[in-house]
């Protein structure tokens, strides 16, 4: 399996958007993609199907984020819920550590933190408007090493 393609789902019928072009950009969305075709909990799903307007830190403009996910799914409680996940390396989820050596991959890191971090600070703030949950997943919340 490739690192991305195209994901074909067994259930296009609780995809919100063009079954036949759901393109996934990693194998962790791939995997999370067959958990959420499969799982009968999971009433709708969509992958990066709309975008949050952000400021960008970096440049000081207005850009769209398109989360990985969107999910329309029923809880253990019967409630139905609507959640938007972002899949992220754990390592990009935390701001990184102070370097006296200022590298080029140094400076990538700190543009990568600040750019997710304004995009989630923005995608928060969507979903409290309408009531949804906003989830960012890493490897170990999806079981993989």
């Amino acid at each position: 399996m490739s690192y991305s393609g195209i994901f074909k789902p067994k259930n296009p019928s609780k995809y919100k958007g063009d079954p036949t072009n759901i393109i996934y950009r990693s194998l962790w969305e791939c995997r999370f993609m067959s958990y959420l075709d499969a799982h009968p909990d999971v009433i709708l799903w969509a992958s990066e199907e709309f975008s949050i307007p952000y400021l960008s830190p970096i440049d000081n403009r207005v850009h769209r984020y398109f989360p990985d996910f969107w999910i329309k799914k029923k809880t253990k409680e019967g409630i139905i819920e609507t959640v938007v996940v972002e899949i992220k390396p754990k390592a990009q989820t935390q701001p990184p550590k102070v370097r006296t050596k200022i590298t080029k991959g140094y400076v990538n890191e700190v543009k990568t933190w600040g750019i997710n971090s304004s995009k989630w600070k923005y995608a928060v703030k969507f979903c409290e408007e309408r009531k949804w949950k906003f989830q960012i997943l890493t490897e170990n919340d999806l079981g993989i090493k």
